[in-house]
């Protein structure tokens, strides 16, 4: 399972986004908002070393550019990819999705998905729904192969803290 939703309160967190792109698109990304605004040229600082972005974000036309970061930007997970939204012309929507709480889920080898849905800081309606959010997202990521019970359990935890599981009955009806 692998999906990305945008979470309705956000994720707590504050996200630095990169947009590689070149003539207009350039214009477009400078206006929507992105921390980091640069053309060809950040390959060439990637390549050094400087990576002070969370996401990157790059139109079509350059990914042929960037496939020689592939060996520096795959492991920390910040490669775009076209199934994460991360590849596009729709620049200034991305963006916006990304800084108003955008998570990417997928599950681990034992099929469980970690995902951070908030902080304790946050009203408790507001995780709520988050949960609903999250649980409907994997529900409609659900492969059409998956046979039997699709999700056996959730559970809500703080980073190091007991977890707690979440009666998840309501939302599979």
């Amino acid at each position: 399972v692998r999906g990305s939703v945008v979470l309705p309160h956000g994720s707590g967190k504050n996200v630095r986004v990169a947009v590689m792109a070149k003539g207009e698109k350039l214009i477009e990304a400078k206006n929507s908002g992105a921390d980091l605004v640069q053309g060809p040229e950040l390959i060439d600082e990637i390549m050094k070393g400087k990576i002070d972005f969370d996401v990157l974000i790059v139109t079509p036309d350059l990914m042929k550019d960037i496939a020689k970061l592939g060996k520096i930007l795959g492991p920390k997970g910040l490669m775009p990819n076209p199934k994460t939204g991360t590849v596009t012309f729709e620049i200034e929507k991305a963006v916006k999705e990304i800084k108003s709480g955008r998570v990417e889920f997928r599950n681990d080898s034992g099929g469980i998905v970690h995902v951070a849905l908030g902080k304790k800081s946050f009203p408790e309606n507001a995780l709520v729904d988050n949960v609903k959010a999250m649980i409907d997202a994997i529900i409609k990521a659900k492969p059409p192969s998956a046979k039997g019970k699709y999700i056996l359990s959730v559970f809500l935890s703080t980073t190091m803290g007991p977890g707690i599981e979440i009666d998840v009955s309501e939302f599979l009806n």
